[in-house]
């Protein structure tokens, strides 16, 4: 994939990073970079293995907001970015691991669940500049099994959309319609701040025929000390859609929607 791409247009670097399997572990190979889950912003949800790739780089990149919380972590050189400037330090992180440092990238979460998109990044710069050097994902914590568990929502009947990304959106919409209408399934979603919030999810259902009593649950800033869970119906939601800025909805970009199916009675 090197070279510039459009995520309006491809090619999409989610479909790069899920483009093959990692390769076999190899002792003799060049030691590997490391995509490593944070978890959702809760050092407590930060597993073993990831905090040992934090500990022991010599250069961590990644989001500001996401670097922030294990930077207390590790003595590695921090390359934090925004999306504008997400490309320079990733050019600056490749070239330092081809010089031999050890690299690792920190996501929120867990990158299995929302963040291929910079997975496929970090490995299109990395191999650009050394083709030898393998990039491993050390999955973690996501504020999606977070939300499982405060939603009971089994993960086995439950559709899971992420909207967290750049791009088209209408596939990922259209699943959501067909789980919530048709196949009936309880459905766990990361929103895209701030396009398509909790709200416009709502009102996006309705008028795809979902019922609109369905209960559901925004869950904000899971894991942290000031975190919320807002509970409303189908229709009560869908009334904050509408707008695309953080005044225009009551919920921060830390949040999961859980819509839950009625449960049969035995």
């Amino acid at each position: 994939m090197s070279g510039e791409y459009d995520l309006d247009s491809g090619p999409d670097p989610a479909t790069f990073a899920a483009g093959a399997a990692e390769p076999d572990i190899d002792a003799d190979a060049d030691d590997p970079v490391y995509a490593v889950g944070v978890g959702p912003g809760n050092q407590e949800y930060l597993t073993p293995r990831g905090e040992r790739a934090i500990r022991e780089a010599d250069v961590v990149v990644g989001f500001t907001t996401v670097v922030e919380f294990v930077a207390d972590l590790t003595d590695a050189d921090l390359l934090t970015c925004g999306y504008k400037d997400e490309a320079e330090a990733l050019e600056e992180f490749g070239e330092r691991v081809a010089a031999g440092e050890s690299g690792t990238a920190v996501a929120m979460g867990d990158p299995n669940h929302s963040g291929y998109q910079f997975v496929g990044k970090v490995q299109d710069t990395v191999q650009e500049h050394d083709s030898d050097v393998p990039v491993r994902v050390v999955p973690g914590i996501s504020a999606i099994q977070m939300a499982a568990s405060r939603a009971r929502t089994p993960m086995e009947d439950t559709e899971f959309v992420t909207l967290h990304k750049s791009g088209d959106l209408e596939s990922d919409m259209d699943r959501l319609a067909a789980a919530a209408t048709v196949d009936e399934r309880h459905l766990l979603v990361l929103p895209r701040p701030y396009d398509r919030m909790p709200g416009d999810i709502a009102a996006f259902l309705l008028e795809e025929g979902a019922d609109p009593e369905l209960e559901v649950l925004v869950l904000e800033k899971l894991t942290h000390d000031d975190e919320q869970i807002h509970r409303f119906t189908l229709a009560e939601l869908a009334e904050h859609a509408g707008g695309s800025g953080t005044d225009d909805t009551p919920f921060s970009d830390l949040v999961v929607l859980a819509v839950r199916q009625p449960v049969a009675e035995e």
